[in-house]
């Protein structure tokens, strides 16, 4: 799969020949100065939660694109009611097949609400099955057993997780979470991006290397071939 990474907690991963876009929040992130968003391609929207940081540019991005957006219940009512019209909401727990491969909402443990100040809804993570090979996109979370029983079920080539700390789980919490999900080959994500979250990148991909898991952090607009 070719990953490209948008900054914060966007990427597009390319799945099958679909491209999925994950939490678009491109025009507002300081650091993604250099991505243009209406350059870029969707076939698929997928929304975590409905925090600004991880929405702002979905309804700019779906209207452009045309692409299907898959969030919960609250959120799809929300972009609705903005004009947006591929919309397929789900919920924790639901599974549905998709010309790429399967899409299985999982629960994260954070809070959620929208731009407006309106319900966000439960957040969620997305566990995505293809013939390509298998991921989990954690979004925002804490650490959470919960986990273990992606790691029981699924096999997961690799994983996309928050290690930002303050508002998610951090370092530490993350390199537990490979053993819970049993995937020691992990993307970075939610760090950096505001004072708050910033990291010591040398030192956390040290820390993952000395329990024997790999953290891959990318550079805003880079693309990386990922197997499995």
């Amino acid at each position: 799969m070719n990953i490209t990474y948008y900054g914060h907690s966007c990427f597009e991963v390319k799945i099958n020949n679909k491209k999925i876009i994950f939490d678009p929040f491109i025009c507002s992130n300081p650091l993604a100065h250099n991505i243009n968003i209406d350059a870029i391609e969707a076939d698929y929207i997928l929304i975590s939660h409905g925090h600004e940081d991880h929405i702002a540019d979905a309804e700019h991005l779906a209207k452009i694109t045309n692409a299907q957006i898959i969030c919960n219940w609250e959120i799809g009512v929300w972009l609705e009611k903005k004009g947006v019209k591929n919309i397929n909401p789900m919920n924790i727990g639901g599974k549905i097949k998709l010309d790429f491969g399967n899409v299985k909402c999982v629960s994260a443990i954070h809070s959620s609400s929208l731009p407006d100040g309106s319900y966000g809804g439960n957040p969620m993570g997305f566990v995505i099955e293809s013939s390509e090979g298998n991921f989990y996109y954690a979004g925002d979370t804490a650490l959470t057993y919960d986990m273990k029983l992606i790691g029981d079920y699924r096999k997961i080539n690799f994983a996309f997780l928050p290690i930002g700390d303050h508002f998610t789980m951090g370092v530490d919490n993350a390199i537990i979470a490979c053993d819970f999900i049993q995937c020691d080959t992990i993307i970075g994500m939610h760090y950096d991006t505001f004072e708050k979250i910033k990291i010591n990148k040398l030192e956390a991909q040290n820390k993952f290397k000395l329990s024997g898991n790999n953290l891959i952090l990318l550079n805003i607009g880079e693309t990386k071939l990922i197997s499995n």
